[in-house]
């Protein structure tokens, strides 16, 4: 049985188009999925919560953008979470790192580590935030 040329290349761009469709709604979903995920919003919301990191990034408006899903940084099990979540306001942009246990009493989210690393080298605890004070002062000195 023979089968035409033209026949095997519409077969091939088929199949690639099928496949392309397929990895891309994959690669959404899964977007999706940590954008709903509860350790991910109780870290945008510590971030949000936090006017120094706000201030220094420029926002509101905040944009939070997709996680690379081929950072090995980025892991979730059972009960571990540990994510990096590119952030950018007006100003800058920078990466939020954060890790999350979940009580295995309450079965929920508790966020352990939040640290957003700023562009330009700064770093902000947002579970341990510095002062204001601390924050005006290191301005006037520079």
């Amino acid at each position: 049985m023979r089968i035409s040329t033209s026949h095997l290349q519409q077969l091939t761009i088929f199949t690639t188009i099928l496949t392309g469709g397929g990895i891309g709604t994959m690669y959404c979903l899964l977007q999706k999925k940590f954008a709903e995920s509860d350790y991910h919003r109780l870290a945008l919301q510590e971030l949000e919560a936090c006017p120094l990191a706000m201030e220094s990034l420029g926002a509101p408006p905040l944009k939070v953008h997709n996680i690379h899903l081929t950072d090995r940084y980025n892991r979730v099990d059972q009960h571990t979470a540990q994510i990096k979540i590119p952030v950018t306001g007006s100003k800058t942009g920078g990466i939020l790192y954060t890790s999350s246990l979940i009580d295995p009493k309450t079965n929920r989210w508790n966020l352990k580590q939040a640290v957003l690393n700023l562009w330009e080298g700064q770093t902000i605890d947002l579970l341990n935030p510095p002062s204001a004070q601390t924050h005006a002062a290191g301005h006037t000195a520079l």
